[in-house]
């Protein structure tokens, strides 16, 4: 029998389409009069103020605001307090999934309504019940859940068409990896639930791997806007729907791992775990011997590069790292609750050591040879 099981699927209200934000801020007087508005990156500012200035003349006050790190415990304190001293009846986060996660976790915190405006489609933090902490270096520390997604996401496509070309291909990785993730992390789950959002996964795989390289080439295509649905949005209903067995695995706990890496602070969260998915993949080849595996990683790897993903740890901009630093990424990235626990197979801190450095010679050798062609399994 099924044991209770709580699941956060959507935010209330979701916004997508050219324009959204025009439908959208109509909306916002219901939720709130004087929000906390977040954002981070100085390339968006003008986006900011732009929405603060529209929001005045509908008669909302927002207290302007930006984050210092990424999400952390220092930045999300400050901001507590300059809520609290503005008695601000809301929060709209306006950026990146670090904002996203900043916003939503300050409103999670207050019991306030939470507002998400994705400026790019690099994850789905604008949609989920979850927020990732990080330290002030930007080393992953921590997932905090929330009581609700947020209440109203709104998707404006002009908005996001915006963002550079290299946000859309990390927000391919970290979508893909919904697939490669909650394929084996709920392999022996019977929970019906848990199946439909793994087929999910598939279905939006299938899309991406179709759909990617023009996404990317074309941001005024029909594929553009399906795949950047995709990764914002959709992402975000399977995990959603699948709960905590369809939210981690091997990719993203590589990703933990290597945030802890000075050298990594520069690659966005989609280029490490898509890493991640190649690593995971390798694991269950040279471990458990999956053929299907090694199939799943030839055509990962090409695809990753056609679109300018990193799939290689010199891609990564960790082409000299030490030993010492190595096994380090590798001892963390092992730790009970980051999602390495969650493959059917035990994963040992030498085991990935040594699969993380022959992943280098594995790409090598593949990039030496012809075009590998396969079906989709």
């Amino acid at each position: 029998m099924l044991s209770l099981e709580s699941h956060l699927i959507a935010p209330h209200r979701v916004l997508r389409g050219e324009n959204a934000w025009l439908k959208g801020k109509k909306i916002i007087p219901f939720l709130c009069q004087k929000p906390l508005l977040l954002g981070r990156s100085k390339s968006t500012s003008r986006r900011r103020v732009r929405i603060q200035e529209e929001l005045k003349l509908i008669g909302i006050n927002p207290i302007f605001e930006e984050l210092e790190y990424d999400c952390c415990d220092v930045d999300l304190e400050r901001l507590k307090n300059t809520l609290e001293r503005n008695h601000c009846d809301g929060v709209i986060a306006i950026g990146g999934g670090k904002v996203m996660d900043s916003g939503k976790l300050l409103a999670h915190n207050l019991k306030l309504p939470c507002i998400t405006i994705p400026l790019s489609a690099a994850t789905c933090a604008g949609w989920t019940a979850l927020a990732n902490i990080y330290s002030q270096e930007g080393a992953f520390i921590r997932d905090q859940p929330l009581n609700s997604c947020p209440n109203l996401l709104i998707f404006d496509h002009n908005f996001v068409r915006s963002a550079p070309n290299r946000t859309l291909a990390s927000g391919i990785a970290d979508a893909l990896a919904k697939w490669y993730e909650a394929s084996i992390s709920s392999s022996k789950s019977t929970d019906g639930l848990v199946q439909q959002a793994v087929q999910m996964a598939r279905v939006l795989r299938d899309q991406l791997l179709i759909d990617g390289e023009e996404a990317c080439k074309d941001n005024n295509s029909d594929a553009w806007e399906r795949v950047a649905e995709a990764c914002a949005l959709t992402a975000g209903l399977i995990g959603g729907i699948g709960g905590s067995m369809c939210r981690t695995a091997g990719a993203h706990a590589f990703h933990n791992g290597f945030t802890q890496l000075k050298a990594s602070q520069q690659s966005l969260h989609g280029e490490i775990v898509g890493l991640g998915i190649i690593i995971q993949l390798l694991l269950e080849e040279k471990l458990v011997n999956n053929q299907l595996a090694k199939q799943s990683r030839l055509q990962l790897v090409q695809f990753l590069r056609k679109i300018k993903l990193p799939t290689r740890l010199n891609d990564l901009g960790l082409s000299d790292i030490k030993l010492s630093d190595l096994k380090y990424a590798c001892r963390y990235a092992c730790k009970d609750g980051l999602g390495m626990e969650y493959l059917p197979f035990t994963v040992k801190e030498n085991e990935l050591l040594e699969v993380i450095i022959s992943s280098d010679e594995q790409i090598i050798e593949l990039e030496s040879n012809d075009t590998v062609h396969v079906t989709l399994p």
